[in-house]
């Protein structure tokens, strides 16, 4: 059995823990709730543009660019995005072991380089054999909406220039606070949905009526809104993983808070039958002494 005051230090260190996790739980509570916020309102804008692009792409009778142009995969790159600190659960490590699985795979048929954000990723993967192209580990919950613009238009010049012929991005998805969802999503070549099932060999679908009158031209235009979108998909990622993060870690402190109180519990328990025994003993002894005297 142990001792009392053994079992009094572990009570005391576990409500000191517990104080901890509940601190925690309460700050990513307050991150959270803004990083939902600003998911949810976004979400329009980011769901419909795929749309829109894929209609003006549609209308625009074969405009060429670079960002649309499809080759076959002989090098690409993958960006893993996870989180600089931990304490959020299977955030991190169901990103890891679904990166792990994609890099065995495909760099079987081509040669892939990675792109690491987050020191998660990067204490997994900055060894070898990965070819890690950069690293990311500073603070990337404070990247600007300009850094990470920056970093998109570094991706497009890498695929421009042929350095690269695919860039893929995995990363969580704020799905709800009980789980996140891993999302890997092709972002160069971008890939346009068509409606129409019977077009082969990348043909743009039939429109009907019309052609509409571009002003100041289909070109212009479309010059403007792919790279517009790659820029924008960034920022979805990041956004949607910091919401993720958030969620997962108040979850996690939620957790660990209310385990903390069923130790609690089962130790106060523990503690009372002890003092209980003891008491019991105590009481044995001095009737065996009372009756030993009254013998006399």
């Amino acid at each position: 059995m142990p001792a009392l005051i053994d079992l009094r230090r572990r009570i005391k260190s576990v409500k000191n823990t517990q104080q901890i996790t509940q601190a925690m739980k309460t700050v990513s509570t307050a991150k959270f709730k803004k990083a939902q916020r600003e998911v949810l309102q976004a979400r329009p804008y980011w769901k419909t543009f795929p749309d829109f692009l894929r209609d003006a792409v549609s209308l625009s009778v074969r405009v060429p660019h670079p960002l649309l142009e499809k080759r076959a995969e002989e090098k690409a790159l993958l960006v893993i995005i996870t989180s600089d600190k931990g304490l959020c659960g299977a955030f991190n490590s169901n990103l890891l072991a679904a990166a792990q699985e994609f890099y065995e795979e495909k760099s079987k048929v081509c040669e892939l380089k990675l792109i690491l954000f987050g020191k998660k990723a990067h204490q997994q993967f900055n060894r070898s054999p990965y070819k890690v192209e950069r690293t990311y580990t500073d603070q990337i919950q404070k990247l600007l909406e300009e850094d990470l613009n920056d970093l998109s238009r570094f991706l497009m010049q890498q695929y421009i220039f042929c350095r690269t012929d695919a860039i893929y991005v995995l990363s969580n998805e704020f799905k709800s606070i009980l789980a996140p969802r891993i999302v890997l999503l092709k972002l160069l070549p971008i890939e346009i949905a068509h409606d129409r099932e019977d077009q082969k060999n990348d043909e743009m679908p039939v429109t009907a009526g019309p052609l509409p009158d571009w002003e100041p031209g289909a070109s212009p235009i479309l010059h403007t809104l792919l790279p517009k979108y790659v820029e924008m998909q960034f920022v979805h990622f990041f956004a949607e993983s910091i919401a993720a993060e958030h969620a997962a870690r108040m979850m996690a402190m939620d957790n660990a808070t209310k385990n903390a109180e069923d130790l609690i519990d089962d130790l106060t328990l523990v503690l009372n039958k002890i003092r209980q025994a003891s008491i019991t003993k105590e009481l044995l002894e001095i009737m065996t002494a009372v009756e030993a005297l009254a013998k006399k």
